[in-house]
């Protein structure tokens, strides 16, 4: 489970493509880490310079400021194992922007970083990418919206627990219960052993993660 903590993490100027910033600089506690990809989209800049992180009951709160994704080097999964969160984004973001779980990862602190994400969006759609060395270069469900997704509430409030279920053969992408995707273990779904953790992507101004547990399955 992610530990509680708190932090505000200043990003970097809008020339750099990524930030990877260490947990000393970020003053964070001890064996947290953190990679900010601050956006380099003239037409879809970071609403705000900083990420923060603060305790809340059962995890963490985080609001962006560039996207971030967060784990710990002893979060890792390995063999057949049920990787689940519960999300709740607490207002709409300006437009579509995702948020989830990261799971397979390695190298997360070099530029040879390889990850896979699985991750919902306030509209009801869901994506699952392969994220290699600083660029999404494998969208393995691209912007899918499916009904099981929860979307915001008339206060702007949506809760959604998320889970990945990887077994020998075969993983199964699942929200609040249902399966949204299913797929052989082949291609970039092939090696699921890493760490993991969570990313939440740029401009949501408050998700709130509780319960990120990995089990056997």
């Amino acid at each position: 489970m992610i530990r509680p903590y708190s932090v505000a993490l200043l990003a970097l100027t809008l020339a750099a493509p990524l930030a990877l910033v260490p947990p000393i600089a970020a003053q964070a506690p001890e064996g947290l880490q953190m990679r900010v990809d601050r956006s380099t989209n003239p037409t879809d800049p970071d609403d705000v310079p900083e990420v923060t992180v603060r305790a809340v009951p059962n995890g963490i709160r985080v609001a962006t400021g560039p996207a971030v994704m967060l784990w710990r080097d002893e979060q890792r999964a390995t063999g057949n194992y049920t990787l689940s969160g519960r999300f709740t984004l607490e207002q709409p973001s300006s437009h579509r922007n995702y948020y989830g779980l990261v799971f397979g990862g390695r190298n997360l602190q070099s530029e040879n970083q390889w990850y896979l994400y699985f991750m919902v969006a306030q509209t009801g759609h869901f994506v699952i990418i392969n994220r290699i060395d600083n660029v999404n270069t494998n969208y393995i469900v691209s912007h899918t919206e499916n009904a099981a997704v929860r979307r915001p509430d008339q206060s702007g409030r949506s809760v959604n627990d998320l889970a990945v279920r990887v077994s020998a053969n075969r993983i199964e992408f699942v929200v609040n219960g249902t399966v949204v995707h299913a797929a052989d273990k082949t291609g970039a779904l092939l090696d699921t052993n890493g760490n993991y953790g969570v990313r939440i992507n740029h401009q949501l101004p408050g998700v709130v993660v509780e319960n990120l547990t990995v089990s056997p399955m």
